[in-house]
C-alpha cells in the first residue's frame, strides 16, 4: 500500500535536501514516535564516540517502532535529528546517514546540535511523526490498565 504522506515542495525557496512541508489526509492515523536512541538489546549505548554508527542504530530503533505501529519510513511525515555536539561536521555526519536511509522520501526535518542527550555516551537521537491510513492500520494496545 502506498503512503498517505504527501511531501510538498516550495520552488520559490532555497533548494534543500528535504521537503519544506508534508501533509496527510484528515482520516489518517498519526503516529508520534519517542526519540529513537542508539541502544543495544541489553540497553547499553551502542558505538560510543561514533556519530554515523549511532545514527544508523537510531534508524534501526525507529524502523522497529514504525513496524510495531504498522508503518515504514515511507509513512514518516517529519523528523527531528538531535546531535550532541557543537561541531557542524558532527551534525552533518549524522544527517548523512539519516538522509541516505530515507532516500527519495525526503521528509521535512530539523537537525539540531544539543548539549547532552539522556543516555551515557549517547550522541544521536531521532524523533519522528508518521501517518498511515486509519482503515488499514493495526490497533496498538498499551498494555496498561
Amino acid at each position: 500500500m502506498s503512503s498517505v504522506v504527501q511531501l510538498l515542495r516550495a520552488p520559490s525557496l532555497a533548494a534543500t535536501p528535504y521537503a519544506y512541508a508534508a501533509t496527510a489526509p484528515a482520516e489518517s492515523r498519526l503516529i508520534f514516535l519517542a526519540g529513537a536512541c542508539p541502544l543495544n538489546a541489553d540497553g547499553t549505548t551502542g558505538h560510543p564516540g561514533d556519530y554515523a554508527a549511532q545514527a544508523a542504530l537510531c534508524l534501526d530503533t525507529l524502523s522497529g517502532a514504525l513496524r510495531a505501529a504498522g508503518a515504514t519510513f515511507a509513512d514518516v511525515i517529519s523528523t527531528r535529528v538531535l546531535v550532541a555536539s557543537p561541531r557542524r561536521q558532527d551534525l552533518v555526519t549524522a544527517w548523512s546517514v539519516v538522509e541516505a536511509a530515507f532516500g527519495d522520501h525526503d521528509v521535512p526535518s530539523t537537525l539540531m546540535g544539543v548539549t547532552v542527550l539522556g543516555y551515557p555516551d549517547q550522541l544521536v537521537e531521532i524523533e519522528a511523526v508518521a501517518a498511515v491510513s486509519d482503515a488499514s492500520s493495526p490497533r496498538i494496545t498499551s498494555g496498561v490498565g
